[in-house]
């Protein structure tokens, strides 16, 4: 069988980039408290000092844009230690109006899709929640590596981070985890050495699968050396830069929308979901091992430009006979998925971080669709 590798990485909270992801989700969350039906497409930029939040809102009510900056910063855990970027002390812009009217005239037609564009979603069945395992791997470290920050068992340990994965595969399986890159803020008094071996402990082997931690396997910590000076500080945020961290690691493809900070009449995000959510439930019905959907859409149209189902060569079934079950089991306009999915409610500020598929709790994620996927496919 052929052996070969695949690295995806994560980034935790606190990186500038999803900094700007958790205040941008936040308003979003902020609007849709206020009105369920709220339109809002918001993007955040963070950096030393200073949080600029724009874009397009139309609300029941006005959002405390200001407020809000402030409490996500806190919450990540920008809460002082550096006065150059800090909850109580940044300067915040608010640069927020309402959404144009020939885009709000065209989606609330027949609730059409809010812009042109192409989206993805995959599983895969090589982990329990369907997802490649390189960017679980990843998401899992950097979401332990901000717990342990958090209830100070490494209580050297700052907000921002970035973790690695490169895991062997031979054949389609994946057999090993052979490279952890993590790189971790941390306050200046820690020595380097120190802190790998901690780290290595209460992150890496705690999430890695032990049949995957083999004697061989290669760690690399804070490469650049001391990593003191990280957050917006070190670099500039900007929403919806991370999107191959957001999806799969780069395992399958993108359409290259963004998520975060958009409502779900954008089919960015509300058809992305609703295409992870159907390959899933493909995957865990047994039609493939592997399922990727691409949907298309126009502006303003309800009904997606087009739909496309790859199945790798996995498929346990005709893959006509896919693609009629998908067009059975699945009603992917806009309005629909918003129903289906319960995408008007205040719960995307969770997403801002270690990624928006694979984890529990989300109605994208449920498995509810199996048995019907089963019965028209004839399993």
């Amino acid at each position: 069988m052929r052996r070969w590798y695949f690295t995806s990485e994560s980034v935790t909270e606190g990186h500038p980039d999803k900094v700007a992801d958790a205040i941008s989700d936040s308003v979003l969350d902020a609007a849709l408290t206020s009105s369920p039906g709220a339109r809002v497409a918001c993007e955040t930029f963070v950096t030393t000092r200073l949080a600029v939040v724009g874009g397009e809102i139309t609300a029941g009510s006005p959002i405390d844009v200001d407020g809000i900056v402030r409490d996500t910063v806190a919450r990540i855990g920008y809460d002082g230690f550096d006065p150059d970027f800090s909850a109580d002390s940044l300067e915040v812009q608010n640069r927020v109006h309402e959404q144009s009217a020939d885009i709000a005239a065209g989606v609330d037609r027949d609730l059409g899709a809010g812009d042109q564009g192409l989206m993805f979603g995959f599983a895969v069945d090589e982990t329990e929640e369907l997802m490649p395992l390189p960017i679980q791997l990843a998401h899992r470290m950097a979401e332990r590596l901000s717990e342990v920050r958090r209830t100070g068992k490494l209580d050297y340990l700052r907000p921002d981070g970035k973790t690695q994965v490169m895991v062997r595969y031979e054949g389609t399986r994946p057999v090993a985890v052979e490279k952890v890159l993590i790189s971790a803020h941390h306050a200046p008094d820690k020595e380097q050495a120190e802190m790998a071996e901690e780290v290595f402990e209460t992150v890496v082997a705690a999430v890695v699968p032990e049949e995957m931690l083999t004697p061989e396997l290669e760690f690399i910590f804070n490469p650049s050396g001391r990593f003191v000076i990280g957050g917006p500080v070190a670099d500039t945020g900007l929403t919806g830069r991370k999107i191959i961290v957001d999806t799969y690691g780069g395992y399958a493809r993108h359409g290259g929308g963004a998520f975060s900070g958009k409502d779900a009449t954008k089919v960015d995000r509300s058809a992305a979901y609703a295409a992870r959510w159907a390959a899933k439930n493909l995957v865990a019905a047994g039609v493939a091992s592997k399922i990727e959907i691409q949907l298309a859409y126009a502006i303003g149209r309800a009904e997606p430009f087009s739909i496309h189902v790859e199945t790798f060569g996995t498929e346990m079934v005709a893959p006509e006979t896919i693609d009629g079950v998908v067009n059975e089991v699945f009603d992917f306009r806009p309005a629909s998925v918003i129903e289906q999915l319960d995408l008007t409610r205040p719960v995307f500020a969770p997403t801002a971080a270690y990624g928006h598929f694979g984890r529990s709790g989300f109605s994208w994620e449920q498995l509810d669709r199996v048995e019907a996927i089963r019965a028209a496919a004839g399993l």
